[in-house]
């Protein structure tokens, strides 16, 4: 009997230990290009397109190239490893998760957050350009 529990609190703790794990590896920080630059960690950054700088995606090596502006007004290369997104032209804001890595950041996943149908005419012709 006492063996039986032994082995479930051993299994019960070892289950903890892992959700807590995965916890933390899925709770990525919001942080500014900045920041980036100065940890190791996977992190996002949320900004807007910069249309005035080149952007490609390479058929080759499936990686999609664009340059991002955070709120603060720092500019980074971001090299995404695949497609672009299919509303990325009209995204009003856009988050990468990755990581900073010699004067890039190399995101995993690009998130679009288009203009909203219920903005006024005025502030959809902002993005429209």
């Amino acid at each position: 009997m006492k063996l039986k529990i032994v082995v479930g609190s051993i299994l019960i703790a070892g289950f903890i230990i892992f959700g807590a794990y995965s916890f933390m590896e899925s709770n990525v920080k919001y942080v500014t290009i900045e920041e980036a630059k100065k940890t190791t960690k996977k992190v996002q950054i949320v900004g807007e397109w910069v249309k005035e700088r080149e952007s490609y995606y390479d058929s080759r090596t499936n990686q999609f190239v664009f340059y991002l502006r955070d709120d603060n007004g720092d500019v980074v290369k971001v090299i995404h490893n695949g497609v672009k997104p299919n509303n990325f032209e009209i995204a009003s804001h856009v988050v990468v998760k990755g990581h900073y890595v010699d004067g890039v950041f190399e995101s995993s996943e690009i998130l679009t957050k288009c203009p909203s149908k219920y903005q006024s005419p005025e502030a959809l012709k902002k993005y429209e350009n």
